[in-house]
């Protein structure tokens, strides 16, 4: 520092002008500060870009630019990076720009300033006193009109005068009056930054402020705060391990405890903060315990109205609904709601959020109507508060198409996901798994439409992403390519489905190291159906004798599952002219269905008619006759019969007293039957005389994904 500095940085005798201007630009900044208490931003800023004119030496500044313009020729912010100012809506959402952060990590910046994490520790503009010094009193007021706009939600800005200030404060680093405020400036750049989306730069700020206070001894409260935004970020990183956040939120939560009321607003902020942390790891029951203890502080301290009391109430209402209590949920849920909506408006992202949470709940009690309602509400809220492109939108718009799809409305559900996707496209990683998801959701409509070339086209599209992001021997993988092997074979594409089920039976093979698992029993049938149709009945017979000895190691001889083993092998048997294995393994088919399924399910109906077919087909009609007559038993008085099943059923055994000429019984069936097609069908049914359908091949296949 030259001679000349020091001795413009002393105590000096002031002339009566000089003590008349000192005076005056403190009352310009207590008439700011005032201004600013009352809401006042833009009056507060007035006054406080005039006192610092005069700091300055200039004349009184009328505006806010004149005094930006004239400190800047003096000052440059430190930073070398260059931004574009966001616009005014990112300003007020406390967003970044496009320009400074990637599509992905933009959308995931935590925005709702609204309620208390403890990051905006020092909000209030600092008074004036005559013993500072000039650099003081400057970097007092650039801080203060920083403070004006935190206060409108314009980071970018305020976080340009936070820097200035701490160019200021800087050049008197030694004067113990600029230490504080040093540490109060690092506390709201760090603010800003993360406001901003700009996490690692709060850190740096944050970290900045706490080597300040400990050097310079300022106490364990001023530690305590900076620690809790520091576990914040933490908190926010999802790169960082959640137990370090956790043991400094501890840290801070002891020193509030033990230094501050028990019950205080501090106390309660931490407790809520350390709730998230037991929430994100799953630890449901301590989070509730904490946002509990939060929510009797706040109540007490704050009031029944506070808009903190609203972030804890949505917060156990969560934790609620993540442990199964829907009930309490819906409750908690309910009341923050009311709060939002007075505090926030109606049209608030975080009322959509709960909308849709709500939504959930009704959907899971299978309470569809009131689903859809409150799924609609959710995104109608939605694309008011957060635009059309957003993936908070996206997931509202999946979950509307998991409803429709429920619902068996294929069209409309199919919209949903369309739209949905093309959110994900615009907005997420080209490999993110919700991509993904929402494409295998679009392939399960095709396919359940009987779609498959359609299907296979999305299929297809996932394996690509799949490939991409997880590498080729990834178990995802594999399911997916038995799912583009099932459409390759209903399109009877059987050589493509034989080498698509191959490579999924060596990547389970691979990963699991033994056959002895599900996904492989699976992948042996479906390889054992593909042979079948291409006539090489040996080795589809070896598929299915392999894939029935696993699952009945694993899921027991009676689970429905072996049930279908039986059913393939037996009509192989049948295939290859071993009529008598054939009838044995159909029986056995049976026993195991009605045991896992009970006697009146759809499939003990049609291995019931299909053993009459294969007796037809021997000339047995009196053991046809039981089986057919045994089926449309069961059919009549099953619950949800199918009148066109019953028609059928009769038509068979109309055939059977065709054949034992007995034509009274005969007419009376087909008179029947015909009745029902002509009343209940809508594929022009009609009779088939004496017409046989000998068997057709059954398989189990998992689905390819579950729904979003």
């Amino acid at each position: 520092m030259t001679e000349r500095q020091e001795t413009n940085e002393r105590p000096y005798k002031r002339s009566r002008s000089v003590a008349s201007s000192t005076e005056e630009i403190c009352l310009l900044n207590q008439t700011g500060i005032r201004n600013m208490l009352s809401g006042r931003e833009d009056e507060a800023e007035r006054y406080f870009s005039q006192a610092l004119g005069q700091v300055d030496g200039r004349k009184p500044c009328a505006s806010l630019d004149s005094a930006t313009r004239a400190s800047s020729k003096q000052m440059k912010p430190p930073s070398s990076d260059i931004e574009i100012q966001p616009s005014s809506t990112s300003e007020i959402d406390g967003t970044a720009s496009s320009n400074d952060t990637s599509k992905t990590t933009m959308l995931y910046i935590y925005q709702r300033q609204e309620y208390d994490e403890g990051m905006y520790v020092y909000s209030e503009a600092l008074p004036l006193d005559e013993s500072l010094t000039e650099s003081v009193r400057s970097g007092t007021l650039l801080y203060n009109v920083g403070q004006t706009h935190v206060r409108r939600g314009k980071y970018f800005e305020a976080r340009r005068w936070f820097e200035l200030a701490l160019v200021r404060v800087t050049l008197v680093s030694h004067d113990l009056k600029a230490v504080p405020i040093s540490v109060k400036i690092q506390h709201n750049l760090g603010h800003c930054h993360y406001r901003l989306g700009r996490n690692e730069e709060a850190m740096t700020c944050y970290k900045k402020a706490l080597a300040i206070i400990n050097s310079a001894e300022l106490g364990d409260l001023s530690a305590a705060a900076t620690n809790n935004c520091m576990a914040v970020l933490l908190f926010h990183d999802e790169y960082a391990e959640t137990k370090d956040a956790l043991n400094m939120f501890k840290e801070s939560l002891k020193i509030f405890r033990s230094q501050l009321c028990s019950q205080s607003i501090e106390v309660a902020t931490v407790l809520n903060n350390i709730g998230r942390v037991h929430y994100l790891e799953g630890n449901y029951d301590c989070a509730l315990a904490v946002y509990k203890e939060a929510l009797l502080i706040r109540r007490k301290v704050l009031g029944e109205k506070s808009i903190d009391l609203a972030a804890t109430m949505c917060n156990t209402g969560q934790t609620l609904h993540q442990r199964g209590d829907l009930d309490e949920a819906m409750v908690y849920y309910s009341e923050f709601l009311k709060l939002a909506e007075f505090h926030l408006g109606s049209n608030h992202r975080d009322v959509a959020i709960i909308l849709k949470c709500m939504a959930e709940i009704h959907h899971g009690r299978g309470q569809l109507d009131k689903a859809r309602s409150m799924y609609e509400e959710a995104l109608r809220t939605g694309r008011i508060a957060l635009g059309n492109h957003h993936p908070e939108l996206a997931s509202t718009i999946n979950k509307l198409g998991n409803l429709y799809y429920e619902m068996q409305d294929l069209d409309t559900a199919l919209q949903y996901y369309n739209e949905g996707l093309k959110i994900e496209q615009i907005l997420l990683d080209p490999h993110h798994p919700h991509i993904m998801v929402t494409l295998m959701n679009i392939a399960q409509i095709h396919r359940h439409r009987g779609h498959f070339a359609a299907a296979l086209v999305k299929y297809t599209e996932v394996h690509e992403l799949q490939m991409k992001a997880y590498g080729p021997n990834n178990l995802a993988v594999a399911s997916t390519l038995s799912s583009m092997g099932l459409m390759q074979y209903q399109l009877k594409s059987y050589s493509s489905a034989f080498d698509l089920y191959q490579e999924a039976l060596r990547i389970q093979r691979d990963h699991y190291e033994s056959d002895e698992n599900a996904d492989v029993a699976s992948t042996l049938n479906s390889i054992g159906l593909v042979l079948f149709n291409q006539g090489v009945y040996g080795l589809a017979k070896n598929c299915f004798t392999d894939s029935l000895r696993i699952r009945r190691n694993i899921l027991g001889p009676d689970h429905r599952d072996v049930a279908i083993l039986w059913y393939n092998i037996a009509t192989i048997y049948l295939e290859t002219g071993e009529d008598d294995f054939a009838i044995r393994l159909y029986k056995e088919t049976l026993r195991v269905e009605r045991h896992s399924l009970g006697e009146k399910h759809h499939d003990v109906i049609l291995t019931l008619q299909h053993l009459g077919l294969v007796y037809q087909q021997r000339g047995e009609l009196d053991e046809a006759l039981h089986y057919f007559s045994e089926a449309l038993e069961i059919e009549r008085t099953k619950e949800g019969k199918s009148y066109v099943a019953v028609g059928k059923l009769l038509n068979l055994i109309g055939n059977i007293h065709l054949q034992r000429a007995n034509v009274g019984n005969m007419m009376e069936c087909y008179v029947e039957a015909s009745r029902l097609y002509r009343e209940w069908t809508q594929q022009n049914d009609t009779l088939v005389i004496a017409g046989y359908n000998f068997y057709g091949l059954s398989k189990l296949h998992p689905p390819s994904a579950s729904m979003a």
